[in-house]
């Protein structure tokens, strides 16, 4: 029995443990950890000087596989190189573009809050071909669809050399052929500068080292509009070659790369397509039209249904949140997409939705709305959540019920082994995907696996807290009564 009196003592340690060594699912933690800030912070306004880096293969709507290398200087002058590819592990180049110009920072952006405008001016586009078949194809684009200017770029029937760096637009001689390659650099107009510590991995070192991620413009899903959109949302970021997370193992590749040397990555294993589990975002996300949000997803395998929460925030750190959308539905079964190499087809059918507004401004919005279009009219409050699917959804937050959304999902593993799953990206004009033509070409953010069999993560209990709600009325824990773990104890040491 003498060997058992740690266990009482173990409990008693417990029961005057702080309450924040308390235990929590993987996918709670990872949502507090995002409503934390996750301790970042933005530089405004943002510092750009040095290399940035792409941290994978990029998925462009189209679609368009590249990676990406950009070098600012001092003296605000720029020297970008965008690698593209056949392929969506991004080891069959196909050309290169060299792309020098100048770029002047303006203003925090009134439009996406924490971000920065700038203003940019190109001075020449160069492009190098890496096979014949490239240059063919290019060659055949810029004759039937440029100006004048541009109809004679490549004589039909001209033989490759490899190396060779043909001019697209010159500033000097006013010369622009970038049109038909869909090219622009309305990126650089929308930026954002974002720092975090990342905790050593291994065991002999402590501490952390720095990570900056650089946020460009967002892309355009339609091609016809990308060559005059004017970003609101960001890509997925570039990281400071000096300062990227680790492990990274297409950061130096791309580092080293050139328009002569374009980067392949490492090959990665193509995994199935295994929905099963609970996904969560991995940072606050921004969409265009200015939405930050989290995103939170249950997908039963068993019988293809599915839960979504979506968590919407009115900052860029999400610590404001303004209303939480939970959905739920059905989906079907996955083919390999046509269109996208290395993705898959679903269709997702969305029959029921709650929302609950967290802010004064939300609850006024909704009580505002017509009535029979969302919720019961004049009922909503800050914190209470009401469901939507009597009336069809919610016009008000353009939501409506029953609807089926025609998607494109990835799965792959990153550096770390952790599983990601990236969601077809939205509209950027902010509709729905509900057509089988508005299918999505390219990503979202990717959701990382916290776990693995889905998880009910409102409601639990660990050995110590027992769930109750703080004076917010958010979930919090308190201690499990003294007597009761003591009883515990002795329950152990009669058996023993």
């Amino acid at each position: 029995m003498v060997r058992c009196w740690w266990l009482a003592g173990l409990l008693l340690a417990c029961a005057g443990a702080e309450p924040s060594l308390r235990w929590e699912p993987r996918c709670r933690q990872q949502l507090r950890h995002l409503q934390d800030g996750a301790r970042i912070a933005a530089r405004l306004p943002p510092r750009l000087e040095g290399r940035w880096v792409s941290t994978g293969c990029e998925v462009r709507p189209g679609p368009e596989f590249l990676t990406r290398s950009y070098l600012f200087y001092a003296n605000r002058l720029f020297k970008a190189y965008q690698f593209y590819y056949w392929d969506p592990s991004c080891r069959d180049p196909s050309y290169s573009l060299v792309i020098k110009g100048k770029l002047r920072l303006r203003q925090a952006s009134w439009i996406t809050r924490g971000a920065t405008e700038a203003d940019y001016h190109l001075h020449k586009v160069g492009i190098v071909f890496h096979s014949q078949k490239a240059m063919r194809e290019v060659a055949s684009w810029i004759n039937q669809t440029s100006g004048e200017g541009c109809s004679g770029f490549l004589p039909p029937g001209r033989t490759w050399a490899p190396g060779a760096l043909y001019e697209l637009l010159s500033a000097k001689t006013e010369r622009d052929c970038t049109a038909a390659l869909g090219f622009a650099m309305h990126e650089l107009s929308l930026v954002r500068v974002e720092q975090h510590y990342q905790p050593w991995l291994q065991l002999q070192q402590s501490g952390s080292r720095l990570v900056e991620e650089l946020y460009l413009g967002d892309i355009h899903t339609e091609w016809l509009e990308r060559l005059h959109y004017r970003p609101t949302g960001y890509q997925r970021p570039l990281q400071n070659a000096m300062h990227h997370v680790h492990p990274c193992p297409a950061c130096g590749i791309i580092y080293r790369a050139d328009e002569h040397h374009p980067p392949i990555l490492p090959v990665t294993a193509q995994l199935p397509m295994q929905l099963s589990g609970s996904w969560v975002s991995t940072h606050c996300e921004v969409r265009p039209a200015v939405l930050f949000l989290t995103r939170y997803f249950i997908f039963h395998g068993n019988n293809h249904t599915w839960e979504g929460y979506y968590y919407h925030y009115s900052d860029p750190l999400c610590k404001q949140p303004t209303f939480t959308i939970y959905a739920s539905g059905h989906y079907t079964q996955g083919i390999p997409s046509s269109k996208v190499r290395g993705g898959t087809e679903l269709a997702f059918k969305v029959t029921q939705a709650r929302v609950m507004p967290m802010d004064q401004v939300t609850a006024t919005m909704l009580n505002s709305s017509e009535p029979g279009s969302c919720g019961l009219a004049g009922s909503w409050s800050t914190g209470v959540e009401q469901d939507i699917t009597p009336t069809n959804g919610c016009l008000a937050l353009g939501i409506r019920l029953p609807h089926t959304e025609y998607e494109l999902f990835k799965t792959e593993q990153d550096a770390k082994e952790r599983s990601l799953l990236y969601i077809g990206e939205r509209p950027t004009d902010g509709s729905s995907p509900d057509r089988p033509d508005k299918r999505p070409t390219s990503y979202q953010a990717p959701l990382i696996q916290c776990a693995g069999a889905p998880e009910e993560f409102s409601n639990y209990v660990s050995l110590k807290y027992l769930g109750r709600k703080d004076a917010n009325g958010n979930e919090a824990l308190k201690p499990l009564p003294v007597a009761f773990l003591l009883f515990i104890a002795l329950l152990v040491l009669r058996w023993d």
